[in-house]
């Protein structure tokens, strides 16, 4: 579906299922450089058991014109005008790499508004090495094939997709660098600079459950614990066979996971 805005339509997509706001309402926020696709494990199933799912494709990326909103802040302004165009009373933030700490910084914002938060390959800080950022500022290719190779752990370098015939690698590779001149920059110059995911943990309110990668090596499980006791509360899941894509490398196991946030915030 697409959501008018003040600044033209943004896509989301809803599982397969019309949207219904007087469902829980779980909003997914995708990473750097992706689109809504890295949730193709997740949104159907949600959208199908229960809760109502918006899988964004953030300004820039996708469906949805841009220009790239090259800041977390102003990302989290942006989703918490989808919550208020659509009038959604208390969602589920859920959000990937960039797309988490963009969710974080959202349900601090909301504060009481926001009804669960998940967070998926984050960390307290996700400063990006200055040779991909680089490469990204000249819209190389090489920077799609970085963020592939470090993204993805040992299991999906060596194949093991659950859908048949899919070569994740090459998959990340190809979504990336087909984004528009300069958005995977701006992306990674906005995680580069965030630097307020701690004191943005501590005004959430809501359950919160992060979701790591064993196989990691973008936000290692070690750098999330800081985030991960600044949070009152949060559960953590860490999946033994999953690096930072942990949402296309596992899709079942993270599905799950986030599914069992939903169900505890909705009651």
């Amino acid at each position: 579906m697409f959501i008018e805005m003040q600044n033209g339509p943004v896509f989301a997509n809803t599982g397969g299922a019309e949207f219904d706001p007087k469902k829980p309402v779980a909003i997914l926020v995708h990473g750097a450089g992706c689109d809504h696709s890295i949730w193709g494990g997740q949104n159907r199933y949600i959208a199908h058991h229960g809760a109502s799912v918006l899988a964004l494709d953030l300004p820039g990326h996708g469906r949805t014109p841009g220009p790239a909103i090259d800041s977390i802040g102003g990302l989290a302004d942006f989703v918490i005008g989808v919550v208020d165009a659509l009038k959604i009373d208390r969602p589920v933030l859920i959000g990937h790499s960039m797309g988490g700490l963009t969710a974080l910084e959202a349900a601090a914002r909301l504060g009481d508004r926001c009804a669960g938060l998940g967070l998926c390959g984050v960390a307290a800080k996700m400063p990006v090495h200055p040779a991909l950022l680089d490469a990204a500022k000249n819209d190389k290719v090489t920077a799609a094939e970085l963020i592939a190779g470090w993204g993805h752990g040992s299991r999906a370098h060596r194949g093991g997709n659950p859908a048949h015939g899919i070569w994740m690698l090459r998959q990340a590779v190809i979504l990336i660098d087909r984004m528009a001149p300069g958005v995977l920059h701006a992306d990674l110059a906005a995680c580069n600079a965030y630097g307020d995911a701690l004191a943005a943990a501590a005004r959430v309110t809501c359950p919160a459950h992060l979701l790591l990668g064993k196989g990691d090596k973008m936000t290692p499980v070690k750098v999330a614990q800081p985030l991960i006791e600044a949070i009152q509360g949060a559960d953590v899941t860490v999946l033994e066979s999953a690096g930072h894509m942990m949402t296309v490398e596992a899709p079942r196991e993270s599905c799950l996971a986030l599914m069992g946030l939903i169900r505890k915030v909705a009651g």
